[in-house]
């Protein structure tokens, strides 16, 4: 049974830089498309970025190109890079898996409903 475990976040300033890490265990996740999401209070869960397992990547509009994806099958580890974070980007931030070995899984809207796996969240605050 595939486990994630998401850590990272915390308070920062506006402006400011944070890198959140998925780490996975009980399998690889070599054959794993890995989703990024995050839930503002009060608001549905949005997915921000997908990562497919040969390293394709998909990104929200509200993202793109300031937050990036990578993955470390190595250490059986997905990151998300995320720059000029603003208060709008304060929420809880989850990381997702599903087995997935389509490379074109990422491509369109990144739905929380296609994916199994779940980490229980980490939460970002970006405050002055």
């Amino acid at each position: 049974q595939l486990q994630l475990v998401e850590s990272g976040g915390g308070l920062v300033q506006p402006g400011g830089s944070l890198r959140l890490s998925c780490a996975a265990s009980g399998a690889t996740l070599d054959w794993y498309a890995v989703g990024w999401f995050r839930q503002a209070p009060g608001k549905e869960r949005e997915g921000i970025t997908c990562i497919t397992l040969n390293g394709g990547t998909n990104y929200a509009d509200s993202v793109k190109r300031r937050f990036t994806v990578a993955r470390d099958n190595a250490e059986n580890t997905v990151y998300l890079r995320m720059n000029s974070l603003q208060p709008e980007d304060t929420a809880i931030y989850y990381c997702a898996a599903v087995w997935a070995p389509a490379p074109n899984f990422c491509t369109g809207v990144i739905d929380k409903r296609r994916f199994k796996y779940w980490g229980q969240g980490t939460q970002v605050t970006v405050s002055s």
